[in-house]
């Protein structure tokens, strides 16, 4: 399992959260309108959960329902 990134992070993109990833697994690209976290190397810390200012962070299994639709889209962005 891993941490989703959702919607409150769609058009601010603010950086905090890769800044305390200790294993640089939160990635985008300049096209996205939001960062993405690689599931494959998340080892499930949380930092990025703390760091997010707009609380945009979920463990897989947390995500609120209206933001589901978020899980594919982190895992197709690594494909």
């Amino acid at each position: 399992m891993a941490y989703i990134i959702t919607e409150p992070c769609i058009g601010n993109k603010d950086t905090s959260c890769t800044d305390v990833c200790p294993v640089d697994c939160i990635h985008s690209t300049e096209d996205e309108e939001q960062f993405y976290i690689d599931p494959k190397i998340c080892i499930d810390c949380g930092y990025c959960v703390t760091a997010c200012p707009v609380s945009a962070i979920f463990h897989e299994l947390d995500v609120p329902s209206n933001w589901r639709k978020y899980i594919p889209q982190n895992r197709d962005f690594f494909k």
